[in-house]
């Protein structure tokens, strides 16, 4: 191939050969050309002009500064002008810089507003806007995210489980599923396994559910039995859950905790006995209730909050004693509602009943690295959480009816002051959730609400998909009761009839005999012709009307009330005594012996 510069004599347009017929090219081979050798020459010849420029400019600038002679400080930018300069004529590369130099010092805006979140908190939390869920009127005791962030679920004291789909929603914000998923129970706790296809559904029964996405059915937990005193021996629980939580790494384990002490791991696959069961004991040796379990980040601890106020700790793969434990923890007899471990894995979170927030160090754990007191908790769900850069612990509030606002509180994870705090409504904060994907907070509260808590700028995805759609206008035509299939090239046998006059119609129908028959009278009598008579024919209905039914009285009333008269003479006991002195003797009418009606004409006799 023929190189070809921009002032090259191979150019075709100074090429003789142009000029000559087109005869003269045949036999001839086409000519090619090399673009990337042009393009390379065209590059150079510019990098040269623009060497050449700034070669005069800094000539000009040297020449300025052998002339001022004064010790005023130059102005504009010569010394970065020389840099550039420099640093262009210096550079094997070739790379310019684009646009205006930047001044000495300068930072970038990007740059001061992560410093200023580094160093101020308060800004890294989402709460400039929020929306809200209607749930329903009772409390919200349960929420669960799944992974990715997409759909949020929600259950109550009123049973029910509802399905929230961000990108499906629109601002009208309804839920596109709603069950009940345990009959009557309320729902305890609601949390998507680790890679978001099943759902764990605790409720105050001592069964333990598995939904999948869409609400259906996976696994139930086999029940316990109740008359077997070591629990270690039956296959489930026997008395009421509390709480659960799946494995954060193997995806088919799951955690419950029950009101008869224990705390046992099940598999998704195996529905008819549990794995694992742990059994908390008190400082006594005796049996203790476990309000709330959980699992470590890694999944190789598990941890239990029990109503004697410890918090006991257990290696996953040996049940039997303890590995870390606090005796007294929170108040002896409170429920300790959440524990909860950072994302390093180094701290454990618990929101007691005696209305503390602690931080635990699981190293160190004989006594809380920090605590708040005055936080109020009415109900044994009441949860904390971390925040995604595991900086800031977030709690609730509970309030009584008519007492004020519930509250969300921000502590500082290192000192435990307290940095910010949202009034959420007027009724007892219950659950909180974090989501690191989405960087939103789900709040549910005591009257039937589940409130998302957002920013613009700093939140993914989420709450934000579902603000932006509008309210979809209900069609007339969606609001028909009968769809109708149109088949136009269907076969005459299956075609529908087209809808004619009102008049022809019934000129037909008048022709059809089945449609004009008259409706036959009812039969009197016993019944002819197969039809059954108004009294019908059975032995049943002719005893009802001859012998049941038959209210004609032949006695003679006068007998009838003289048969008592003896009786009444003897024994008087109501009206009579006390009027045996002033009243006269009775005297009774005889009875006048009946006309013989043999003699009398047919027509009057006394009919029977």
């Amino acid at each position: 191939a023929g190189r070809a510069g921009p002032d090259s004599a191979s150019s075709p347009l100074a090429d003789p050969a142009l000029t000559v017929p087109l005869s003269a090219f045949l036999g001839k081979k086409a000519r090619t050309f090399d673009l990337e050798a042009m393009f390379e020459q065209t590059r150079r010849t510019a990098v040269e002009r623009s060497r050449k420029v700034l070669g005069k400019k800094r000539a000009n600038i040297t020449c300025s500064e052998s002339e001022d002679s004064s010790d005023e400080e130059l102005t504009g930018p010569s010394t970065v002008l020389q840099a550039s300069v420099q640093s262009s004529a210096g550079d094997d590369d070739d790379e310019e810089f684009i646009g205006p130099p930047l001044p000495p010092g300068f930072k970038d805006s990007d740059d001061d507003d992560t410093e200023d979140e580094d160093n101020n908190p308060i800004k890294k939390i989402p709460d400039s806007h929020e929306i809200t869920l209607q749930h329903g009127t009772k409390t919200v005791s349960a929420l669960g995210l799944d992974p990715s962030g997409a759909r949020l679920i929600t259950g109550g004291y009123d049973y029910d489980v509802k399905f929230w789909d961000f990108a499906g929603m629109d601002a009208s914000l309804q839920a596109f599923r709603s069950l009940q998923p345990c009959e009557c129970h309320q729902i305890k706790s609601l949390q998507y396994s680790s890679t978001g296809d099943v759902i764990l559904v605790v409720s105050g029964n001592s069964q333990a559910k598995v939904l999948d996405r869409d609400g259906f059915p996976v696994m139930e937990c086999i029940k316990g039995d109740q008359y077997i005193v070591d629990m270690t021996n039956t296959k489930g629980h026997t008395a009421m859950l509390n709480s659960g939580c799946w494995h954060p790494k193997i995806k088919e384990e799951f955690l419950t905790c029950s009101n008869d002490g224990t705390v046992r791991t099940w598999d998704v696959n195996n529905e008819k006995k549990h794995k694992s069961v742990f059994k908390p004991r008190s400082a006594q040796g005796k049996r203790v209730i476990p309000t709330t379990c959980t699992y470590s980040r890694d999944g190789k601890l598990i941890a239990a909050g029990c109503q004697d106020g410890s918090i006991q700790i257990w290696d996953r793969n040996m049940s039997v004693h303890t590995k870390f434990h606090c005796r007294q923890a929170h108040a002896t007899g409170t429920d300790t509602s959440c524990l909860t471990f950072s994302y390093d894995g180094t701290a454990l979170a618990s929101r007691g009943g005696d209305d503390t927030l602690k931080i635990w160090d699981i190293r160190q754990f004989k006594k809380p690295l920090h605590s708040a007191e005055r936080l109020s908790s009415f109900f044994p769900m009441t949860d904390c959480c971390f925040s995604p850069d595991d900086k800031i612990l977030v709690t609730g509030t509970s309030v009584k009816k008519g007492g004020g606002s519930g509250k969300l509180f921000f502590f500082d994870r290192g000192t435990f002051q307290k940095l910010y705090e949202i009034e959420v409504t007027d009724a007892s904060v219950v659950r909180c959730l974090w989501h690191p994907k989405l960087n939103q907070i789900m709040v549910g509260t005591g009257n039937g609400l589940a409130k998302v808590y957002y920013d613009p700028v700093k939140s993914q995805r989420g709450a934000k998909l579902c603000v932006v759609k509008t309210k979809r206008k209900e069609r007339q035509a969606e609001t028909l009761t009968q769809d109708y299939i149109i088949t136009p090239h269907a076969l005459p046998m299956f075609r529908e009839p087209r809808q004619r006059s009102t008049r022809k119609q019934l000129e037909k129908d008048r022709l059809d005999p089945m449609k004009s028959h008259k409706p036959e009278p009812p039969v009197a009598g016993p019944g002819r012709g197969g039809r059954v008579g108004t009294h019908g024919g059975t032995l049943s209905s002719y005893i009802v009307k001859n012998i049941a039914l038959d209210k004609t009285d032949d006695s003679n009333p006068r007998e009838a009330i003289l048969r008592h008269a003896k009786e009444a003479e003897e024994n008087p006991y109501w009206v009579a005594p006390a009027y045996a002195k002033t009243q006269p003797k009775t005297v009774f009418a005889e009875v006048e012996p009946e006309d013989d009606e043999t003699d009398k004409p047919e027509w009057k006799k006394r009919k029977i």
